[in-house]
């Protein structure tokens, strides 16, 4: 892709011998929603923390704005990137006010987009229900206004509406330029917000296109999940 603020080419990666993802090419550009899809132990994971510059390729190239990088993540950061783990990362001890202003965000940005934490300011983040933590969790990374943002299975034991609610943010964000890359499970509400969507299974993408033809397929995917069963290009 032409343009895209963050790409993989021919990344392999593991964990001593052991090859978790392989030849894997990849992009995300400004402004576009994409979806990794694909069943548990399948090297998403692996795949953004790679791409966040928490793990080096064992071969192949990550590149930024087009240029290859070997940049650890607090370095890809000050560049524009946000990276969100599967682990909600609130602090339990602090106010929810507190936990918005953390790492220099503007509040105000993350309650325009989550109105619902004005009520709870002055809870601790430990006393937040699962949901309001994970908004808290975007809220701050969407507020410091990130040219892209890898985010790791944010719908993680949430309830559908509350899902919906950080989708629609994540959404919003990209109207505004900011590129994003989500890891997803469930391939159906993904691919209702995604603009691309790449399925990868054993550690190679084995399936891409545009969300509106993966829609198509999405009992071929969800089966696949399931069964093993081989996607075809």
């Amino acid at each position: 892709m032409t343009g895209a603020i963050v790409s993989a080419r021919g990344v392999s990666v593991g964990y001593g011998l052991h090859p978790v993802v392989i030849d894997l090419d990849l992009d995300v550009g400004p402004g576009e929603v994409v979806a990794l899809l694909g069943p548990n132990g399948a090297g998403k994971t692996t795949t953004l923390l790679t791409l966040a510059g928490e793990l080096s390729p064992a071969e192949g190239e990550v590149l930024f704005d087009g240029e290859r990088t070997n940049a650890p993540l607090h370095r890809r950061a000050s560049r524009g990137l946000g990276f969100i783990t599967e682990e909600r990362s609130v602090f339990t001890s602090l106010s929810t006010m507190d936990n918005l202003r953390a790492g220099r965000a503007d509040p105000e940005l993350a309650l325009a987009l989550f109105p619902e934490l004005r009520a709870r300011l002055g809870v601790r983040g430990g006393l937040l229900s699962g949901g309001e933590q994970q908004m808290v969790t975007l809220g701050r990374a969407l507020a410091r206004k990130p040219r892209v943002l890898l985010a790791d299975e944010l719908s993680l034991g949430l309830a559908p509406l509350v899902v919906r609610r950080l989708l629609e943010a994540i959404r919003e964000a990209a109207l505004r330029g900011c590129g994003v890359l989500i890891v997803e499970q469930h391939a159906r509400q993904a691919l209702e917000y995604a603009d691309r969507a790449y399925v990868m299974r054993r550690g190679r993408i084995v399936l891409s296109g545009s969300a509106d033809e993966l829609r198509g397929r999405l009992d071929e995917i969800e089966d696949a999940y399931l069964t093993d069963a081989p996607l075809t290009s």
